[in-house]
């Protein structure tokens, strides 16, 4: 006998959410209450119009064009389901059913749950938008900005401000520019038991430069309608090195045209409105214009954030890569900077880029304050164990 409420009746509930009901789940599992309305909330997305007769109706996909039942809709799911799933459905309910239409109405965009991706899909309708909606979505992509800075920022910073340091560390340093911890680290070994002392015979410093720019990064970034979330999630970190006084960045989009959105870095936001997402690619002439801005190479850090289907002269691109490396710049590809890893990508250019010394993989946001490091300490890049070199 099979205890009411027990697991095997909580497997058949879920089973019975996931199949949807009808003489095909097969669970005889009825639903009532809270469960059917997330049997509702699920139907009227995914339903797929079959037989299901359960409470009087068909089962299928019933969000239609209406502004006010899609609004109701938002508001079940997010009563019914935890944030992060919400944000799922109403990415599907934009690809499945057409909906970014609505987006553009100001109480649409005030009932919605935001996220990265609905930023993506803002900036795809920015052209379109209308005046009654431009202030609506500004807030909602501020607030998805200003909570990924928050989650990000702090961190960076001190990953990267350990690189820099690393980076001009000196072994002749000035004795007010001894950094006692690393040269008491460096000459354990020199311990004298007798004095209880240690005589080091190397001492670890910085540089009286250490407040001047040490390193200087550009950020060339794809914003093909592909690499949407890329473009948010580098816009935001743009404007995290943009802050350090050690590291001059610019920033750069692209797509058949190069812009230059370097002045804007002080607020991700203009940054972001800034970009046209959708169109060609050209990332030789997007390249050729980065190149072009670098006077210390040896101290630059490009990184190229593109899924690298080239629209421009292959070749030429190619050579640029190889002539920045020869010169000294340390070059970073990244097919994503995302946190749902390597979309579709060309992998001719990607092995071709491998073969220069440039790796290209998918990099999430968290990894990517140590990706950074390691360029400027010109160390091997922490490449994800599934990286996309293949």
């Amino acid at each position: 006998m099979v205890e009411v409420g027990g697991p095997v009746d909580e497997r058949l509930r879920r089973w019975r959410l996931v199949l949807g009901g009808g003489s095909a789940d097969g669970t005889g599992c009825p639903l009532a209450g809270r469960d059917a309305a997330m049997d509702g909330a699920l139907a009227a997305l995914y339903g797929g119009g079959g037989g299901d007769k359960e409470r009087g109706r068909e089962r299928s996909a019933g969000l239609g064009a209406s502004a006010p039942s899609v609004a109701r809709w938002l508001g079940d799911i997010r009563t019914y389901f935890p944030s992060s799933v919400v944000q799922v459905m109403q990415r599907d309910a934009i690809d499945r059913l057409g909906l970014s239409a609505m987006l553009l109405e100001p109480e649409m965009l005030e009932a919605v749950e935001a996220d990265v991706h609905l930023v993506g899909t803002l900036l795809s309708l920015n052209k379109a938008m209308p005046e009654t909606t431009k202030e609506t979505a500004r807030a909602v992509v501020r607030k998805v900005v200003e909570d990924l800075e928050k989650r990000l920022a702090t961190r960076t910073r001190a990953t990267l401000t350990g690189a820099l340091d690393r980076s001009a560390r000196v072994t002749r340093p000035r004795h007010h520019d001894i950094d006692w911890n690393r040269t008491i680290a460096a000459n354990l070994k020199h311990y004298l038991p007798e004095y209880r002392t240690i005589v080091p015979e190397r001492l670890i410093g910085y540089g009286r430069a250490a407040q001047s720019v040490k390193k200087e990064v550009v950020l060339c970034i794809d914003q093909s309608g592909s690499m949407a979330a890329s473009v948010v999630y580098a816009s935001v970190f743009g404007a995290v090195l943009a802050s350090m006084r050690s590291i001059s960045t610019r920033l750069v989009v692209f797509d058949t045209n190069v812009v230059d959105l370097t002045d804007q870095l002080d607020d991700p936001v203009e940054v972001l409105f800034g970009t046209q997402l959708g169109g060609g690619t050209d990332i030789n002439r997007a390249l050729a214009y980065c190149q072009s801005k670098i006077t210390r190479p040896a101290d630059t850090v490009v990184v190229l954030i593109s899924d690298l289907y080239e629209g421009g002269i292959r070749n030429e691109m190619l050579k640029r890569v190889a002539a920045m490396k020869a010169s000294g710049v340390q070059f970073v590809t990244l097919l994503a900077l995302s946190d749902e890893g390597a979309p579709a990508y060309d992998h001719e250019h990607a092995a071709a880029l491998a073969a220069l010394g440039a790796p290209a993989f998918a990099c999430t946001p968290d990894l990517f304050p140590e990706v950074m490091a390691a360029a400027i300490e010109r160390r091997p890049l922490p490449v994800p164990d599934q990286d996309t070199r293949r």
